[in-house]
């Protein structure tokens, strides 16, 4: 049976669990999390969302922001799920802005470094494009370098190693969501250092169009 979040009991009860949370008591928090994640994430989350993990990522960084901004707190007589519930959508909100952002990041980023993918041989230009293809990959590497070692991680594991999201969240150690933005950071880096990069390298002096006699 479902708690009802609007009874004079239940906001008493709530009422003791917050200000014992308040106090650091980890029980109060897991008594917390126990009455208001099932309906968060059935309710708030995963209409939203769509996708299990996503959701799951969302409930996590809902509680956590939820803890980190309790002093401000005002429950003006009714229930903390429904600040929670704020919280929650604003960070579902959030996520599919990333997402987007990501989308939008990770096609420019794949456009840069096409030239890089295999593709059928042609003989005629292969010296000319191995030239190309080796300046672009030092200039790549070049730039990895001076970004954030991490960000550049983030990038490698997903772009040059080939790694699932799950991989790459693995690999630094995050949860999928937080990877997501992660690389979105990693891929507006690199793109801001490669701009920089370009435009300071130096222009190749123009071929020579005098005829001969």
């Amino acid at each position: 049976m479902e708690l009802d979040f609007t009874s004079k009991e239940w906001l008493a009860r709530e009422r003791d669990l917050l200000a014992r949370t308040r106090r650091g008591e980890r029980e109060a928090v897991a008594e917390l999390y126990r009455a208001f994640a099932p309906r968060l994430f059935a309710r708030v989350l995963m209409p939203k969302l769509g996708n299990r993990q996503a959701a799951e990522d969302a409930l996590s960084e809902t509680f956590r922001k939820a803890l980190e901004k309790l002093d401000r707190y005002d429950d003006r007589g009714t229930s903390f799920y429904f600040w929670l519930s704020r919280i929650a959508t604003n960070e579902a909100t959030d996520m599919h802005r990333v997402k987007a952002r990501t989308r939008r990041a990770l096609t420019s980023f794949e456009e840069l470094l096409a030239p890089l993918r295999p593709s059928a041989p042609r003989p005629e230009k292969e010296l000319a494009e191995a030239e190309q293809l080796a300046m672009l990959r030092e200039t790549v590497s070049a730039v990895l370098e001076r970004i954030n070692p991490r960000y550049a991680r983030a990038i490698s594991l997903r772009f040059f190693e080939d790694r699932s999201r799950e991989e790459c969240a693995a690999g630094l150690d995050v949860k999928i969501g937080t990877f997501d933005v992660v690389l979105l950071r990693a891929l507006r880096a690199f793109r801001k250092e490669w701009e920089a990069f370009v435009d300071a390298a130096p222009t190749p002096p123009p071929t020579s169009t005098r005829e001969h006699a």
